[in-house]
């Protein structure tokens, strides 16, 4: 059997090497999957180089500022920059939409900026063609131009009952067939492999490599045995053909575009007007971390005369107004906190409907296998938020400490008196050294595999159902 299946696959791939149009899809597969891969690979490279470049020399410059009072440095701010993990060089996953460096200040938690894809124009996405979307969309229209006629050809030109007078079984003959196309399938996924080991070089771990191309291995098994089960049971190849193409407009247009309205419908989020009031009014309650007499921090003032046992703050032996500045910035924090956690429980929850949508189309199970993987998901994006976050709050209350501390509560009120008052309410730029170097990384490679299973359990049921419909088709032939 083994024998007759090899000289089927054989007889196919002759076949192919005879059409020019089989020539032309497997000449466009490759120049697709090969241009992507390098170019895309050469793109994060010089991105990840660009944004440490960029990260050392704010904190280069922060530390060069010159004396100055603690809280002007605050509303200085520092920037930090997500450099990409090493997968993202074959799935840059949510990172073109979501930003990639943030603004460090007091007082306020701002949003990832410089997205590449909200700098683009409208016409941009034509030289986005990621190995990723590559392999999952274009490269299965392709293996349907390939192979939509795989069996129905056999129907049509009446060589299929020939063959059955041979002995040559429905089942030996879809197996010729499959393993044909499983061929033009690994062809296809040939760059990718070799980029996925190219990352190996750049720091990639083994495990979410060798899962990320058992994926897509699995991904285009399973549109091979889409086509050649559509083939089986057509009768002709204009019904095979469109009868493919609807399979694929259903499985990589239409229902993820339903899974993201879905999402969106089951679980509106609030605008970002409303949030941002909703911010502000939280936040007011709280005080004016810039008036130390708003009445918010009456309490917080009688309980430092009270501890230190004196009258007035001028006599307190530390900046009351510095106290107010690291107190507000906390209370503001925790509100802020708040909202940020409850945007990200809300995306997260869209994203799991989302991803739910994988029990029916394998597109959106490779999609979020893909992209967990490589890390370059949504969780990772969180995870960069939250400790930018903490760098933020760490890096502010330094600078209050250092204002509380090191200033006079004298020095502080009168320091737009003069301009000699002016330059003594400062402090040297010798404590400006307190930023660590940032070196974001993505979640550990046991933990982003532990997260893929769901998806790759997804696609491994779409496998068994393609399974079934294979078989199913065989008895019908």
């Amino acid at each position: 059997m083994g024998s007759k299946v090899l000289a089927i696959a054989k007889d196919e791939w002759r076949y192919w090497r005879r059409s020019k149009l089989a020539q032309t899809v497997l000449l466009i597969a490759l120049v697709l999957a090969i241009a992507s891969v390098w170019v895309t690979q050469a793109a994060i490279t010089a991105t990840a180089e660009k944004r440490q470049h960029m990260q050392a020399e704010a904190k280069q410059v922060f530390e060069a500022q010159p004396d100055r009072h603690p809280h002007r440095m605050i509303h200085y701010g520092h920037y930090l920059f997500r450099a990409p993990p090493p997968l993202s060089a074959l799935d840059p996953g949510i990172d073109a939409f979501t930003g990639n460096a943030i603004f460090l200040e007091g007082h306020q938690q701002n949003s990832a900026t410089f997205a590449e894809q909200k700098q683009s124009s409208g016409l941009n996405w034509l030289g986005k063609l990621t190995p990723a979307y590559v392999m999952q969309v274009l490269t299965p229209l392709l293996l349907i131009v390939l192979g939509f006629g795989v069996m129905t050809r056999e129907r049509e030109a009446g060589t299929l009952d020939f063959l059955k007078v041979q002995g040559v079984s429905p089942l030996t003959l879809m197996l010729g067939k499959a393993v044909a196309l499983a061929g033009a399938g690994l062809l296809i996924l040939a760059p990718l492999v070799v980029g996925a080991l190219l990352t190996l070089l750049n720091g990639a771990a083994v495990l979410p490599v060798v899962a990320f191309v058992i994926a897509y291995l699995l991904y285009l098994a399973i549109w091979c045995g889409i086509v050649l089960a559509v083939s089986a049971l057509a009768s002709a190849n204009s019904t095979s053909f469109s009868g493919l193409m609807a399979v694929w407009i259903l499985m990589c247009l239409i229902l993820p575009r339903i899974a993201g309205n879905t999402a969106s419908v089951a679980l509106a989020s609030q605008g970002k007007l409303e949030t941002d009031f909703a911010v502000l009014q939280s936040i007011r309650d709280t005080g004016d971390g810039h008036n130390a007499n708003d009445p918010a921090f009456k309490a917080l003032k009688d309980n430092l005369l009270a501890q230190y046992n004196v009258a007035t703050v001028e006599e307190l032996p530390v900046n009351f107004r510095g106290v107010v500045s690291r107190y507000s910035e906390a209370h503001h924090t925790e509100v802020l906190n708040k909202f940020a956690e409850q945007k990200m429980q809300s995306e997260q929850a869209q994203a799991d409907i989302v991803r739910k949508f994988g029990w029916l189309s394998p597109a959106i199970a490779i999609q979020t296998a893909s992209m967990k993987l490589a890390g370059t998901d949504l969780e990772n994006y969180q995870r960069f938020l939250r400790e930018a976050e903490t760098i933020r709050y760490d890096f502010v209350q330094s600078m209050n400490t250092l204002h509380a501390e090191g200033l006079s509560y004298a020095q502080d009120a009168n320091r737009y008196s003069s301009q000699q008052a002016k330059q003594e309410a400062t402090v040297s730029s010798a404590n400006w050294q307190i930023l660590d170097d940032f070196h974001f990384t993505p979640l550990a490679p046991t933990q982003r595999f532990a997260n893929s299973i769901m998806a790759l359990l997804q696609l491994f049921c779409a496998m068994a159902v393609v399974l079934g419909f294979i078989l199913f088709a065989g008895r019908r032939i």
